[in-house]
């Protein structure tokens, strides 16, 4: 498997980025389609809403919310075998809308990705 970076949405894209895409449910605020230089947008392999508000970014419950997403990511073969395949043609940035770079779900998928 090539490389999986990871991205905040508020950064500039790079040339060396590769296929960008975001994989948060939420557009990030204050981005423009433009901006942002997107490949793709799947929502579907996000957080569900009810994971993602009881997680609320704290990173007291990162532990329990990697577990959880992970179980979520099982039951989504569609969707990761499409993100699975993409990473076979060269790298992929994931891009995501949180501030804290550490404790959100680009990270805990990228794990469940390479794991």
């Amino acid at each position: 498997m090539t490389s999986i970076w990871l991205k905040r949405a508020y950064e500039e894209p790079g040339r060396s980025d590769g296929q960008r895409i975001l994989v948060d449910r939420i557009w990030p605020r204050g981005v423009s389609k433009e901006d942002l230089d997107l490949d793709d947008w799947m929502k579907d392999i996000a957080p569900s809403d009810d994971l993602r508000d009881w997680f609320d970014h704290d990173p007291d419950k990162w532990d329990e919310f990697q577990k959880r997403y992970a179980k979520e990511l099982d039951g989504k073969d569609d969707v990761v075998a499409e993100l699975k395949d993409r990473l076979k043609e060269g790298r992929v940035t994931l891009v995501y809308g949180a501030k804290d770079e550490e404790h959100n779900n680009a990270v805990a998928l990228k794990a469940y990705l390479e794991g």
